[in-house]
Formats: structure tokens, sequence, C-alpha cells
């Protein structure tokens, strides 16, 4: 299963404080981006100005990511599209974007877990982290923490930056795909026409989402007329 970590600079973050976030849990095309920060004070990253990646500019975002990485430490795991059409064969999104995210508390050894919650129920969210990490950690999942935990907007800048660095790479060899969601009829457009020259969906596209399915499915019935 290809996925990669990214060691940040910094000392130990024995007795630290971690936040994850992911990006790109929703789009049919590319990645899941998941990103943990840890600190020995949330004061330090709010004074950089982190704050929901969803709201700054794509240029304040990688100012911010690049001033996150040097200064702090921070780990990176990336779940491809292929990795998410075979896992999905065995869980569900929510307990591939638990695992990703224990993983990433795991990978900085965080005695303190700061995460964006991915479930309507924060406390079992919290619960099936914890389970998925094997060593104790306090947990604690929020809805919308990445508005307002710092640690937690940092790992959601760092996980934008680097999804949308992949997307950006996928342009320049596929031409425009749009923002990768369902919803983005660009996106949609990208993948009616690639599997109407090709016949299948493209390798950035994720096979077990509905919205290729349907595409697919209606390929088929315009070739049976």
């Amino acid at each position: 299963m290809n996925e990669r970590s990214e060691p940040g600079r910094g000392s130990s973050v024995t007795r630290m404080i971690c936040g994850v976030d992911e990006a790109g849990k929703g789009p049919v095309l590319g990645p899941m981006v998941i990103a943990g920060v840890a600190c020995s004070n949330l004061s330090d990253l709010a004074a950089l100005g982190v704050m929901d990646s969803k709201v700054l500019s794509p240029k304040r975002r990688e100012a911010l990511s690049s001033l996150i990485r040097e200064q702090f430490p921070y780990t990176v795991v990336i779940r491809t599209a292929a990795d998410i059409d075979t896992l999905r064969d065995e869980m569900t999104m929510n307990e591939i974007t638990a695992r990703a995210h224990a993983e990433v508390v795991k990978n900085l050894d965080c005695p303190v877990a700061w995460l964006d919650a991915c479930d309507v129920n924060e406390d079992r969210y919290g619960r099936t982290v914890a389970g998925f990490i094997g060593k104790p950690c306090e947990v604690i999942a929020r809805h919308k923490a990445d508005r307002t935990c710092p640690v937690v907007s940092a790992a959601s800048i760092v996980a934008k930056v680097v999804r949308d660095a992949i997307v950006s790479d996928y342009e320049e060899e596929y031409g425009t795909i749009g923002s990768g969601y369902p919803a983005d009829p660009v996106t949609i457009a990208f993948l009616a026409g690639y599997i109407r020259d090709h016949g299948y969906p493209p390798p950035i596209a994720r096979r077990s989402w509905a919205t290729v399915k349907n595409l697919m499915n209606q390929a088929g019935q315009q070739k049976l007329f």
C-alpha cells in the first residue's frame, strides 16, 4: 500500500501535543493526505497566525506550511485513490480515516492528540482512533478543531498544501481536472471524457466512488445505443 511519512525538523516530541487533520477525504480524484504537527506550546503555533486551511489563500497556506515544517515536528501519510478503493472493500471511509489518523499520532509519538472528528459522534471517533494507536494516548476529537485548535489548524495547512501540490502534478499530466470533487462540473467533464476515450477511469480516480460507477454505466449505455 502506497504511503509516505515525512519527519520534520526538531527535537523529540515526547511529552508534546500533536494535532491531526486530513485533506481530500471526499474527492473522487486523487489521494487523501493526513498530516500531523506537534508542539510543546500551542501559543507558538498561534503566533504564526495558523487557522483553518480552507479560509487561507493558497499563497498564505504555502508560506505557513513552510514555517510549520521548519519549526515544528510533523508527519504526513498519504492514501492514494487505489489504496482507498482497496481498503473500502474491507471498511468504511471513516475507518480508513481513523486508522490513518492513528498512524500519524503513532509517528509523532505524543501523549496527547487533538483531532478533527470525522464522525458525527466526537467521543466515539476519539475512542476509535485511540484503539488503533495501540498504546496509551489521550485522544481528543472535536468537530471543526481545525478552526479552534492551533495545532490542528497547522496540520490542516500542511495536509492541504501537500495535496494541492499532488493535484497540480496531475494537471500537468492530464490537463484541467477541476477540484476533484464530485460536485465540480469541470471534474465530471474530465472524468466523462477520459472514460469515453479510454473505456475506463484514470488511475487517479477512486473507482469505488458512485460518481465513477455512474459515469461508467452511462458510457456503457451510450455504446449500446
